[in-house]
């Protein structure tokens, strides 16, 4: 395998230009502090915008710029629920109306479980086989 390998190409490659006549970016540096009293700093360009908040690069936790920096106050909106969801579709009033139908659909037996409609056996009657033995006999 040595063999079939070309000779000096490596994996990344390797630039043989120099550094001369080229003219970087602006850079600064800004530092972060987290609650967990680790201190790191981030190069950045000079034109972009620095974030007030970086994660960690020890323990992940949120760092806060030491330039004075505020984070932004986000508006949170509240939880929609089933219910707001609900009631933007319907009226309380309709949906009172269509649950005073579903009980008595319910209620009528043409809707729901079919256990819930059986007759229940009457409590001392003996079953239907025992009643049948007993007539034959």
């Amino acid at each position: 395998m040595a063999e079939r390998t070309l000779r000096g190409a490596r994996l990344g490659g390797q630039s043989f230009e120099d550094e001369r006549g080229i003219e970087f970016a602006a850079r600064q540096q800004v530092g972060y502090l987290c609650s967990r009293g680790h201190s790191f700093e981030i190069t950045m360009s000079v034109e972009a915008d620095v974030p007030a908040i970086w994660e960690c690069p020890r323990c992940g936790a949120e760092a806060l710029s030491t330039s004075g920096i505020e984070p932004e106050a986000k508006a949170e909106k509240p939880a929609r629920t089933h219910w707001d969801m609900l009631l933007e579709r319907r009226s309380e009033k309709e949906l009172e109306d269509i649950l005073k139908e579903r009980l008595e659909l319910l209620r009528g037996g043409e809707i729901g479980p079919a256990h819930l409609h059986r007759a229940a056996p009457k409590r001392g009657s003996r079953s239907t086989a025992k009643k049948r033995a007993a007539k034959s006999a």
